[in-house]
Protein backbone atom coordinates (compact mmCIF):
# COMPACT_ATOMS: atom_id res chain seq x y z
CA UNK A 1 0.00 0.00 0.00
CA UNK A 2 2.48 2.71 0.53
CA UNK A 3 3.67 1.89 -2.79
CA UNK A 4 0.46 2.77 -4.33
CA UNK A 5 0.24 6.09 -1.69
CA UNK A 6 3.51 7.22 -3.07
CA UNK A 7 2.41 7.09 -6.63
CA UNK A 8 -0.97 8.23 -6.01
CA UNK A 9 0.62 11.20 -4.40
CA UNK A 10 3.48 11.93 -7.50
CA UNK A 11 0.85 11.82 -9.89
CA UNK A 12 -1.55 14.22 -7.74
CA UNK A 13 1.00 16.31 -7.50
CA UNK A 14 2.29 16.31 -10.88
CA UNK A 15 -1.47 16.94 -12.27
CA UNK A 16 -1.66 19.90 -10.02
CA UNK A 17 1.78 21.28 -11.54
CA UNK A 18 0.54 20.79 -15.28
CA UNK A 19 -2.63 22.67 -14.19
CA UNK A 20 -0.73 25.50 -12.68
CA UNK A 21 1.42 26.00 -15.85
CA UNK A 22 -1.15 25.65 -18.06
CA UNK A 23 -2.88 28.69 -16.49
CA UNK A 24 0.20 30.55 -15.82
CA UNK A 25 1.74 29.85 -19.70
CA UNK A 26 -1.27 29.65 -21.47
CA UNK A 27 -0.19 33.12 -23.93
CA UNK A 28 3.06 30.67 -24.49
CA UNK A 29 1.67 28.06 -26.35
CA UNK A 30 2.02 25.54 -22.95
CA UNK A 31 2.55 22.17 -23.80
CA UNK A 32 3.00 19.77 -20.72
CA UNK A 33 5.94 19.57 -18.22
CA UNK A 34 8.73 16.74 -17.00
CA UNK A 35 9.51 16.30 -13.10
CA UNK A 36 12.79 15.07 -12.93
CA UNK A 37 14.51 14.55 -9.17
CA UNK A 38 17.98 14.84 -8.62
CA UNK A 39 20.63 14.65 -5.65
CA UNK A 40 20.79 18.57 -6.21
CA UNK A 41 16.85 19.34 -5.78
CA UNK A 42 13.72 19.09 -8.41
CA UNK A 43 14.78 19.70 -12.31
CA UNK A 44 11.12 21.56 -14.20
CA UNK A 45 11.47 20.78 -17.85
CA UNK A 46 8.32 22.86 -19.06
CA UNK A 47 7.43 22.40 -22.62
CA UNK A 48 6.31 25.82 -24.51
CA UNK A 49 5.81 27.13 -28.05
CA UNK A 50 7.17 30.60 -27.18
CA UNK A 51 10.01 30.11 -24.90
CA UNK A 52 10.44 34.02 -24.92
CA UNK A 53 7.11 34.39 -23.35
CA UNK A 54 8.09 31.65 -20.66
CA UNK A 55 10.83 33.54 -19.84
CA UNK A 56 10.03 36.84 -19.78
CA UNK A 57 12.25 40.27 -19.97
CA UNK A 58 15.47 40.02 -18.13
CA UNK A 59 13.61 36.49 -16.75
CA UNK A 60 12.01 38.11 -14.41
CA UNK A 61 8.86 36.02 -15.63
CA UNK A 62 10.81 32.49 -14.62
CA UNK A 63 11.64 33.89 -12.25
CA UNK A 64 8.56 34.32 -10.43
CA UNK A 65 7.02 31.02 -11.71
CA UNK A 66 10.37 29.24 -9.60
CA UNK A 67 9.29 30.99 -6.64
CA UNK A 68 5.69 30.09 -6.67
CA UNK A 69 6.46 26.38 -6.94
CA UNK A 70 8.79 26.57 -4.03
CA UNK A 71 6.16 28.77 -1.88
CA UNK A 72 3.08 26.30 -3.34
CA UNK A 73 4.52 22.94 -3.58
CA UNK A 74 6.93 22.77 -0.81
CA UNK A 75 9.94 22.37 -3.10
CA UNK A 76 13.49 22.75 -1.47
CA UNK A 77 15.35 23.75 -4.32
CA UNK A 78 13.67 23.93 -8.45
CA UNK A 79 15.30 24.69 -11.24
CA UNK A 80 13.19 24.86 -14.11
CA UNK A 81 14.69 24.84 -18.01
CA UNK A 82 12.17 25.79 -20.97
CA UNK A 83 12.38 23.70 -23.86
CA UNK A 84 11.17 24.75 -27.56
CA UNK A 85 8.46 22.27 -29.24
CA UNK A 86 9.81 21.36 -32.59
CA UNK A 87 6.33 21.08 -34.05
CA UNK A 88 3.56 23.28 -32.47
CA UNK A 89 0.85 21.92 -34.88
CA UNK A 90 1.55 18.03 -34.33
CA UNK A 91 0.84 19.12 -30.39
CA UNK A 92 -2.19 18.05 -29.23
CA UNK A 93 -2.02 20.48 -25.75
CA UNK A 94 -0.86 23.51 -27.50
CA UNK A 95 -3.84 23.14 -30.37
CA UNK A 96 -6.63 22.45 -28.49
CA UNK A 97 -5.37 25.71 -26.47
CA UNK A 98 -5.51 27.55 -29.67
CA UNK A 99 -9.02 26.24 -30.71
CA UNK A 100 -10.16 27.22 -27.08
CA UNK A 101 -8.49 31.10 -27.73
CA UNK A 102 -10.58 31.48 -31.16
CA UNK A 103 -13.99 30.01 -29.49
CA UNK A 104 -13.17 32.87 -26.35
CA UNK A 105 -12.49 35.28 -28.67
CA UNK A 106 -16.14 34.41 -30.65
CA UNK A 107 -15.23 32.50 -33.61
CA UNK A 108 -17.97 30.51 -35.25
CA UNK A 109 -17.20 26.98 -33.53
CA UNK A 110 -17.39 25.19 -37.18
CA UNK A 111 -15.07 27.61 -38.74
CA UNK A 112 -12.64 27.39 -35.31
CA UNK A 113 -12.80 23.74 -35.58
CA UNK A 114 -11.76 23.11 -39.45
CA UNK A 115 -9.33 25.95 -39.06
CA UNK A 116 -7.17 23.87 -36.02
CA UNK A 117 -8.07 20.85 -38.81
CA UNK A 118 -6.49 22.38 -41.95
CA UNK A 119 -2.88 23.28 -39.98
CA UNK A 120 -3.06 19.77 -37.92
CA UNK A 121 -2.80 18.18 -41.34
CA UNK A 122 -0.64 20.46 -43.56
CA UNK A 123 1.81 20.41 -40.57
CA UNK A 124 2.43 16.69 -41.80
CA UNK A 125 -0.41 14.46 -39.53
CA UNK A 126 -1.66 10.97 -40.50
CA UNK A 127 -4.94 12.09 -38.90
CA UNK A 128 -6.48 14.58 -36.48
CA UNK A 129 -10.12 14.30 -34.52
CA UNK A 130 -11.74 17.61 -33.21
CA UNK A 131 -14.75 17.03 -30.55
CA UNK A 132 -16.70 20.32 -29.50
CA UNK A 133 -18.88 19.90 -26.65
CA UNK A 134 -21.16 22.64 -24.90
CA UNK A 135 -24.45 25.04 -26.06
CA UNK A 136 -23.71 25.58 -28.98
CA UNK A 137 -26.18 26.75 -31.70
CA UNK A 138 -29.15 26.54 -28.98
CA UNK A 139 -30.06 26.29 -24.84
CA UNK A 140 -29.52 22.28 -25.04
CA UNK A 141 -25.82 20.87 -25.05
CA UNK A 142 -24.38 19.26 -28.02
CA UNK A 143 -21.48 17.13 -29.05
CA UNK A 144 -20.23 18.19 -32.83
CA UNK A 145 -17.13 16.16 -34.16
CA UNK A 146 -14.85 17.24 -36.92
CA UNK A 147 -12.33 14.57 -38.61
CA UNK A 148 -10.02 14.70 -41.18
CA UNK A 149 -7.56 11.41 -42.28
CA UNK A 150 -7.00 8.49 -40.28
CA UNK A 151 -7.13 8.50 -36.24
CA UNK A 152 -6.87 5.29 -34.16
CA UNK A 153 -9.70 4.63 -31.76
CA UNK A 154 -8.32 1.65 -29.69
CA UNK A 155 -5.51 -1.01 -28.77
CA UNK A 156 -1.82 -0.50 -28.94
CA UNK A 157 -1.81 2.19 -31.81
CA UNK A 158 -3.95 4.67 -30.51
CA UNK A 159 -2.22 4.80 -27.20
CA UNK A 160 1.37 5.22 -28.85
CA UNK A 161 1.08 6.80 -32.00
CA UNK A 162 -2.29 9.54 -31.18
CA UNK A 163 -1.55 12.49 -28.86
CA UNK A 164 -5.07 13.42 -27.12
CA UNK A 165 -5.35 16.65 -24.68
CA UNK A 166 -8.63 17.93 -23.53
CA UNK A 167 -9.42 21.64 -22.71
CA UNK A 168 -12.41 23.56 -20.98
CA UNK A 169 -13.65 27.24 -21.23
CA UNK A 170 -16.24 29.07 -19.53
CA UNK A 171 -18.27 30.84 -22.58
CA UNK A 172 -21.60 33.36 -22.49
CA UNK A 173 -23.98 30.06 -23.02
CA UNK A 174 -22.16 28.25 -20.22
CA UNK A 175 -18.94 26.03 -19.82
CA UNK A 176 -17.63 24.30 -23.25
CA UNK A 177 -15.20 21.38 -24.00
CA UNK A 178 -12.89 20.52 -26.77
CA UNK A 179 -10.46 17.78 -26.99
CA UNK A 180 -8.36 16.93 -29.98
CA UNK A 181 -6.66 13.92 -30.86
CA UNK A 182 -3.79 13.90 -33.46
CA UNK A 183 -1.86 10.78 -35.22
CA UNK A 184 1.17 11.22 -35.95
CA UNK A 185 2.87 10.35 -39.52
CA UNK A 186 5.26 8.26 -38.54
CA UNK A 187 2.53 5.97 -37.35
CA UNK A 188 2.77 2.28 -38.85
CA UNK A 189 -0.09 -0.16 -38.45
CA UNK A 190 -0.01 -4.02 -37.56
CA UNK A 191 -1.83 -4.32 -40.92
CA UNK A 192 0.32 -2.11 -43.06
CA UNK A 193 2.43 -4.54 -44.97
CA UNK A 194 4.86 -3.99 -48.49
CA UNK A 195 4.68 -6.67 -51.32
CA UNK A 196 7.77 -6.58 -53.37
CA UNK A 197 7.36 -7.99 -56.95
CA UNK A 198 9.76 -10.23 -58.24
CA UNK A 199 9.69 -7.83 -61.50
CA UNK A 200 11.37 -5.33 -59.67
CA UNK A 201 15.00 -5.51 -60.02
CA UNK A 202 17.25 -3.05 -58.19
CA UNK A 203 19.45 -1.47 -61.17
CA UNK A 204 23.06 -0.99 -60.34
CA UNK A 205 24.61 2.05 -59.05
CA UNK A 206 26.09 4.89 -61.36
CA UNK A 207 29.15 4.56 -59.36
CA UNK A 208 29.75 1.12 -60.44
CA UNK A 209 28.61 1.90 -64.16
CA UNK A 210 31.24 4.46 -64.37
CA UNK A 211 33.86 2.17 -63.20
CA UNK A 212 33.26 -0.64 -65.17
CA UNK A 213 33.15 1.95 -67.90
CA UNK A 214 36.74 2.86 -67.18
CA UNK A 215 37.82 -0.39 -67.07
CA UNK A 216 36.53 -1.28 -70.70
CA UNK A 217 38.06 2.01 -71.62
CA UNK A 218 41.45 1.32 -70.36
CA UNK A 219 41.79 -2.35 -71.97
CA UNK A 220 40.60 -1.01 -75.54
CA UNK A 221 43.43 1.99 -75.06
CA UNK A 222 45.70 -0.95 -74.43
CA UNK A 223 44.74 -3.04 -77.17
CA UNK A 224 44.73 0.16 -79.40
CA UNK A 225 48.36 1.00 -78.51
CA UNK A 226 49.70 -2.63 -79.13
CA UNK A 227 48.15 -2.32 -82.84
CA UNK A 228 49.86 1.04 -83.70
CA UNK A 229 53.17 -0.18 -82.02
CA UNK A 230 52.98 -3.77 -84.78
CA UNK A 231 51.69 -1.25 -87.57
CA UNK A 232 54.76 0.73 -87.63
CA UNK A 233 56.80 -2.07 -87.16
CA UNK A 234 55.58 -3.58 -90.42
CA UNK A 235 56.07 0.00 -91.96
CA UNK A 236 59.53 -0.22 -91.33
CA UNK A 237 60.18 -3.64 -92.36
CA UNK A 238 58.30 -2.29 -95.27
CA UNK A 239 60.73 0.22 -95.94
CA UNK A 240 63.77 -2.04 -95.77
CA UNK A 241 62.44 -4.53 -98.44
CA UNK A 242 61.92 -1.13 -100.23
CA UNK A 243 65.62 -0.18 -99.86
CA UNK A 244 67.34 -3.92 -100.61
CA UNK A 245 64.75 -4.17 -103.86
CA UNK A 246 66.89 -1.00 -104.98
CA UNK A 247 70.19 -1.71 -103.90
CA UNK A 248 69.59 -5.20 -106.17
CA UNK A 249 68.23 -3.08 -109.09
CA UNK A 250 71.47 -0.95 -109.06
CA UNK A 251 73.43 -4.16 -109.11
CA UNK A 252 72.06 -5.75 -111.59
CA UNK A 253 72.00 -2.63 -113.83
CA UNK A 254 75.98 -2.20 -112.79
CA UNK A 255 76.37 -6.13 -113.70
CA UNK A 256 74.89 -5.32 -117.70
CA UNK A 257 76.82 -2.25 -118.04
CA UNK A 258 80.26 -4.03 -116.92
CA UNK A 259 79.31 -7.22 -119.32
CA UNK A 260 78.57 -4.60 -122.49
CA UNK A 261 82.18 -3.29 -121.32
CA UNK A 262 83.59 -6.88 -121.53
CA UNK A 263 82.11 -7.30 -125.11
CA UNK A 264 83.17 -4.53 -126.79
Amino acid sequence: MPVVKNILKDSFLYTQIDEFLAKRLKRAGYAGLDIRKTPLGTRVIVYAAYPGIVIGRRGRNINDITKELEKKFNFDSVQVEISEVENPELNSKIMASRLISSLERGFQFRRAGYSIIRRVMKAGARGCEVRISGKLTSQRSRTITFRQGFVAKCGEPAKIFVDEAVAYSVLKPGVTGVKVRIMRSDAKMPDEISIKLPEEVTPPKEEEEEEEIEEVEEVLGEERKEVEEVAEVEEVAEEERKEVEEVAEVEEVAEEERKEVEEE
